[in-house]
């Protein structure tokens, strides 16, 4: 094992951890620069079994065992491993580490959509969603709830940023996904690919859900928009059914990750 230990929050092998409550810096680097973050032990464990390679671990001295034998198991034994003292992962971070480990992974090339979505029976298509913890709400509902895949919109969130990775409890990992074009690209594809296009909106005439899932055609790629703005009117004009979830309590909506658990659900 390549294992270092580490004291000095200037060190130059913890450039990759640098500042990670800084938003912007992270959008910059983690999509541009080649790699994302994986945040703790379990969701590690699951990018390694997805295939994907650390560049290093930051791990704190209790952990390292635990670490050294998921990077053994997964063949990764050349991978470093920065062990440092807790004031130093948190003068580096910017936060409180207490999740085991932080590993900077290699970001892998997206596939096709046509790769994708090839034998897929229930897609989830998540439309310009910019809060990255509904991002990964969104993907760890697609994961527990039988989505088969995950398309984003060219300016949706990104699912491998560190919040959408953690709060997706590494479930990222297990969905197939890729970002579709832009409308009407996209909605050629998804029809093209044999897809029932269901947008999830509010609108007059909107077919209730449980309607919907009653007589569900065999394959449907689920449309959820943004949060606030809901979805767009090209994306609105690309749907083959509007569907929407009837609420009570004087409740128009729920919150988009919310509704997609909702729905999958429905239509399991």
């Amino acid at each position: 094992m390549d294992i270092s230990r580490v004291d000095s929050a200037d060190d130059r092998r913890l450039a990759d951890y640098r500042d990670l409550t800084d938003v912007a810096l992270r959008r910059v680097r983690e999509p541009e620069g080649g790699l994302y973050i994986a945040e703790s032990a379990k969701v590690l464990r699951r990018a390694l079994s997805a295939g994907h390679r650390p560049r290093s671990v930051l791990v704190q001295e209790k952990w390292l065992a635990e670490v050294a034998a998921l990077l053994g198991e997964a063949d990764a034994v050349d991978v470093p491993i920065l062990v440092v003292p807790a004031d130093v992962a948190e003068a580096v971070t910017g936060y409180a580490v207490h999740r085991g480990a932080l590993a900077a992974m290699h970001r892998p090339a997206l596939p096709s959509v046509a790769d994708v979505i090839a034998a897929a029976r229930t897609v989830l298509v998540l439309e310009d969603i910019v809060d990255h913890t509904n991002v990964g709400a969104a993907f760890r509902a697609a994961a527990g709830l039988g989505a088969d895949a995950v398309l984003v919109s060219p300016r949706c969130a990104d699912p491998l940023y560190r919040r959408s990775v953690r709060v997706s409890m590494g479930t990222v990992f297990q969905v197939p996904w890729t970002r579709l074009p832009e409308w009407p690209d996209a909605g050629a594809v998804l029809r093209d690919a044999g897809l029932h296009v269901a947008a999830l909106a509010l609108a007059d005439g909107a077919v209730p859900l449980d309607a919907f899932a009653a007589a569900r055609p065999e394959r449907v790629a689920l449309l959820l928009g943004a949060e606030g703005d809901g979805l767009s009117r090209r994306a609105l004009a690309a749907a083959d059914t509007v569907v929407t979830i009837p609420m009570a309590g004087g409740v128009d909506s729920l919150n988009v990750a919310a509704a997609a658990a909702v729905a999958l659900w429905a239509l399991r």
